[in-house]
């Protein structure tokens, strides 16, 4: 080997030992610039690639320091043995400091406890499900930090998710062609969690459930209802409830979103003077309804608390609790006619049609339609950005 090649042997092994996973933590993590770009197959194949050009990489460098370190110059020596030092420091951050299954642990077993015993707060939101007759509510202040818990419901398995960067809450029957399947969290795409099922390694976005990449790709994950409400709304409706309980391992976590199931950020990089404005992380309630997505801005939709609306040929109420985090999403329909829905003078939801009173849980307990039932529709409360990012051809609602 000519003696002006000899380094690049060492060079190139420190090369192909750092940029990998140099580049493969850049494309997972919300660094500047890095979710906007279309990346998520080369994120899988370079994933599956890391390992191989790092072992390829340490042939090279423990070639050069076996057979030419002893003849380079003192100055050379220290540079080089610097430089793998450094290497060591990238590794540190590349697979600890920014692996996301490292920095947000799963509970090892999620604790539950009835409204007796519980110790959450009433205020925190929840996602709510019910199944079998059984009621359980994951604190989303838990669930944004762990991102997914694995649990069952009613005898049915659940995967239930949150993803914090795009305030995403999901939950799945984690049962692909017949066999329950363990879900790790591999990074972010889109400002979207990415996890991946064991079996198959496939990729799959938390918040459409869908296979983006791998054996799977193309396929969908069952998503299953739930509901998102503040907790003590969801001990109203479901008075014999569950509730997951936090991980004492994870208190300071915890701490670090103690503020973000009730504050809409304003963003940093915002200069906007009118608050009301759209900005990427504005909230909104997401609906799709016979294939149609529409979002409905969350400040108007506080301002006003009670929405009457046709989705698609779907009329649909969207109601705001006074303590404006709960929110609720039904059918108007009832008995084949549509219903429209205001809050009267007593400050209860009442239909427009027979002057009927109706709950928070969607039941009529005064008026002509007492013991009807509104059915409920599936909405997300998320950010603009990611809304907008899953449904590129939605409808938004601004206000009126």
């Amino acid at each position: 080997m000519n003696i002006k090649t000899k380094p690049l042997l060492f060079w190139a092994g420190i090369v192909l030992l750092i940029l990998p996973g140099l580049l493969h933590a850049y494309l997972l993590m919300p660094f500047p610039g890095s979710q906007d770009i279309n990346a998520i197959t080369i994120c899988y194949y370079l994933e599956k690639m890391v390992l191989p050009l790092r072992i390829l990489g340490s042939v090279f460098i423990v070639a050069y320091l076996f057979i030419y370190l002893s003849k380079d110059s003192r100055k050379g020596k220290i540079v080089k043995l610097s430089v793998l030092v450094l290497c060591l420091v990238s590794f540190y951050f590349t697979d600890y400091m920014f692996k996301a299954e490292v920095m947000f642990k799963e509970t090892k077993k999620a604790r539950f406890a009835n409204g007796l015993k519980n110790k959450v707060p009433q205020s925190y939101l929840v996602i709510g499900m019910v199944h079998n007759g059984v009621a359980k509510a994951y604190p989303i202040i838990y669930l944004g930090y762990h991102h997914k818990v694995q649990d069952s419901l009613g005898g049915k398995p659940v995967l239930v998710t949150y993803c914090t960067m795009c305030r995403t809450g999901r939950v799945y029957d984690p049962v692909i062609k017949g066999t329950q399947q363990t879900f790790r969290l591999v990074g972010a795409r889109h400002y979207n969690a990415i996890i991946e099922d064991e079996a198959s390694g496939s990729w799959w976005y938390q918040a459409t459930g869908i296979a983006a990449v791998g054996p799977m790709k193309g396929s969908h994950l069952e998503e299953l209802p739930y509901e998102q409400m503040t907790l003590g709304s969801w001990l109203i409706k479901y008075p014999s409830s569950q509730i997951m309980q936090p991980d004492r391992t994870y208190m300071d976590d915890y701490i670090d979103l103690k503020d973000y199931d009730h504050k809409q950020a304003v963003e940093k990089d915002s200069a906007l003077k009118n608050k009301d404005s759209l900005v990427r992380k504005s909230w909104m309630i997401g609906i799709i309804a016979n294939g149609k997505p529409k979002a409905y801005d969350w400040r108007q939709l506080v301002k006003k608390q009670v929405l009457n609306d046709n989705l698609n040929g779907t009329p649909l109420i969207i109601a705001i609790e006074d303590d404006q985090q709960s929110f609720h999403t039904w059918s108007s329909m009832v008995d084949g006619k549509q219903l429209h829905f205001v809050m009267d003078k007593e400050n209860c939801l009442s239909d427009q049609e027979t002057s009927s009173i109706w709950d928070w849980t969607g039941t009529c307990i005064s008026g002509p339609h007492k013991g009807k039932q509104l059915n409920k529709i599936q909405a997300y409360q998320e950010y603009w950005r990611s809304w907008k990012q899953f449904h590129p051809g939605t409808e938004l609602w601004k206000g009126v």
